[in-house]
């Protein structure tokens, strides 16, 4: 690149926003093409596995409802996978090699951890199918709650086009977890459904608390010190947690205990991713 590491630097301090490949060191664009292609790729999977749901949801309206989160999230990797263009990834090519496994969904009974495992870099809460209604509305309640607290950091990065990306995405977020805390109310209150929800919501919210990464994450200082993300995952994932808690009081759910197992997480677990 066409900077140095200390100008870069220096410029990332003084709160200027970097623009453009030539104003960015290797290092820079690395950890930065790393953070934008897992977003991409979950926005991609995470559209992929709603699409049944379009026909197979409740109402008309609810089908609508699915149709337009579905668009959203194709939106979100079209505009994703167009910033990484302009950092110079080959962006057809990637998709050429992965659009088939994008698809791809463990065993619904599996419990994968913290793994990857395929080549996306989707985070991998992503590999697990979406199998029911209630599966659909923890998952906009648990899931898309989290990438939003971790889309707060994004709205203050470093690098520009991403920052201001985020904006418009952001807001259609906003409406999914919306969408999912009106069902979640509506569940979690009706004697017929309340086990369910129960059940459906432990299950994705452990599995949610397992994306944000190890606290104190030597990728994730790195990613601070450039600022492309400004809090610990710990702190990330304590707000995500701290938000559902108080939502879970309201609908009278109980938070599932979650313990971590910090030796084997990766040490950037993000999405979004």
């Amino acid at each position: 690149m066409g900077v140095s590491a200390a100008e870069c630097l220096a410029r990332i301090e003084r709160g200027e926003r970097i623009e453009s490949v030539e104003e960015m060191t290797d290092e820079y664009r690395d950890a930065l093409i790393h953070l934008m292609l897992m977003q991409a790729d979950s926005e991609l999977a995470g559209g992929y596995g709603y699409v049944p749901w379009i026909t197979r949801a409740p109402t008309v309206e609810e089908k609508h409802v699915v149709a337009q989160i579905v668009k959203d999230e194709l939106r979100h990797a079209a505009v994703m996978y167009g910033l990484l263009a302009d950092l110079g990834v080959d962006v057809a090519s990637h998709i050429r090699t992965h659009d088939e496994i994008f698809t791809l969904r463990v065993d619904a009974s599996a419990d994968i951890g913290t793994a990857r495992i395929t080549s996306d870099q989707r985070v991998n809460i992503f590999y697990y199918p979406i199998e029911t209604w209630a599966d659909f509305i923890f998952f906009n309640f648990c899931m898309d709650r989290g990438a939003g607290h971790q889309l707060e950091d994004v709205r203050a990065s470093s690098y520009g086009p991403w920052a201001r990306a985020i904006e418009g995405i952001f807001k259609e977020e906003k409406f999914h977890i919306r969408h999912g805390e009106v069902w979640v109310k509506r569940l979690a209150q009706d004697p017929a459904t309340r086990d369910e929800a129960q059940r459906t919501f432990e299950k994705w919210y452990v599995r949610t608390m397992n994306i944000f990464g190890r606290p104190g994450s030597p990728k994730n200082a790195l990613y601070r010190r450039l600022r492309l993300k400004r809090r610990d995952n710990g702190k990330v994932r304590q707000a995500f947690a701290d938000e559902v808690a108080g939502l879970c009081r309201a609908h009278g759910l109980a938070v599932p205990a979650w313990t971590p197992v910090w030796d084997q997480l990766p040490e950037d677990a993000h999405i979004p991713g």
